[in-house]
């Protein structure tokens, strides 16, 4: 039996993107060994307590003997039970088997026991880690993308040049730029989130590796990718671009869109929202129950995000354009998943296109958490990697409608 208790206290309703620092694939988890498969016990026991909720989760389904020292046994849940208290809190127990519905390697992802323990470390560690990981996950997707990469600045800000080995004529005056995620304050993604997109989609990927928190607060990032947008377009009809990211690059995609039409420029031909976010102002319900990893690891309250907002009104539009206007958006594909800790943001912001009629489609991976789709070595991901490339595929080099 692995057992993790956590107590959380609620936190001020504006919350940290950088909680990315603790991501599944992070060089600083603990590495321990795994060995004799036990069937049919329980795997996790988390127990979450805040103010309005307090939930007990329990994991179960696959289970692996640890080799090292077991943590201490405490009593776990048999049982499912709800009792909601004259103060309105949920005290909320339930038993969530390790799902049949998803791919064998993902299985043994989400069976994976993870210490729940914080893992505190300075930006200095954060950002070295991830770079290490994001070259060695960079590595791996080249290995079955192939793709050349090339460094480059463009209207002077860096960025990485992943190309296909090959470009069909019908693709060459199309691009796309990718906003990486890490939390607006690292890389964690400049590599892994446009290496097969640009494989699968044959066409051209411009990363932008645009200004970093806190040393550079909003709206550094979204300058640096209106002016890369602007330096494209005098090469590429807006129709044929398109503008996509994970996490914080998710979040990223949707304010330089609203950016974009303050500034009257021509709206890209799409736009790919990969796990993200358009309201800095309060904390969506999913960032209450998950970690990066799901129901594993460490999980703190969401906080203030004072490091990329800065002095910024949360309610600003392009920081959360789930106060702007996005009527005339371009087609957008919104993904998911069942765990991810920005569920509920996507899925706010999703309808907030909705509403204004934009062509908005939603796609949500069973169980998964946060931006799997970084792990290549899931069916889930290659998966998701194709439903990406095909949406580009299908919109871009349309005409945008008339005004």
């Amino acid at each position: 039996m692995l057992l993790a208790t956590q107590t959380l206290q609620c936190g001020p309703q504006r919350f940290n993107t950088t909680k990315e620092h603790q991501a599944r694939d992070s060089p600083t988890a603990p590495s321990v060994r795994y060995s004799s498969r036990v069937p049919n016990l329980p795997m996790k026991t988390m127990t979450f307590s805040r103010s309005g909720v307090v939930l007990i989760l329990v994991a179960g389904g696959l289970a692996f003997a640890q080799t090292t020292a077991p943590a201490p046994v405490q009593a776990t849940p048999q049982t499912n039970s709800s009792y909601i208290d004259a103060n309105g809190t949920a005290h909320v127990t339930r038993i969530v088997p390790v799902p049949e519905t998803i791919s064998p390697e993902a299985q043994r992802v989400l069976a994976r026991p993870a210490s729940d323990a914080p893992h505190p470390e300075t930006l200095a560690e954060r950002r070295s880690h991830t770079d290490a990981w994001q070259a060695r996950a960079g590595a791996a997707s080249k290995a079955v993308y192939p793709v050349n990469i090339t460094e480059s600045t463009v209207a002077g800000v860096p960025a990485r040049i992943v190309t296909p080995l090959e470009i069909p004529t019908a693709k060459r005056d199309r691009v796309l730029i990718c906003v990486h995620g890490g939390g607006f304050n690292s890389d964690s993604g400049s590599l892994t989130e446009s290496i097969p997109i640009a494989n699968l989609t044959q066409t051209k990927v411009v990363s932008v590796l645009y200004r970093l928190a806190p040393e550079h607060p909003f709206p550094a990032a979204v300058d640096d990718t209106v002016a890369v947008y602007k330096e494209l377009l005098k090469a590429y009809k807006p129709q044929n671009i398109a503008l996509y990211g994970t996490s914080a690059g998710a979040i990223l995609t949707a304010q330089t869109t609203v950016r974009l039409k303050q500034l009257g420029l021509p709206l890209p031909g799409a736009l790919g929202i990969f796990s993200g976010l358009g309201d800095f102002s309060r904390a969506g319900d999913s960032m209450y129950l998950y970690t990066l990893n799901g129901f594993s690891g460490h999980l703190d309250p969401p906080t203030p995000d004072t490091e990329y907002v800065g002095s910024t009104d949360v309610r600003n539009p392009v920081l959360s354009p789930l106060f702007a206007d996005v009527h005339d958006f371009p087609p957008t594909l919104f993904i998911t998943s069942g765990r991810d800790l920005l569920l509920s943001g996507t899925t706010i912001l999703h309808r907030h296109f909705l509403v204004a009629d934009v062509d908005a489609q939603l796609v949500v991976f069973e169980a998964l958490p946060h931006a799997f789709w970084n792990d290549v070595s899931l069916s889930e991901s290659r998966e998701a990697y194709q439903i990406m490339a095909n949406f580009f595929d299908s919109h871009l080099g349309k005409q945008p409608p008339a005004a």
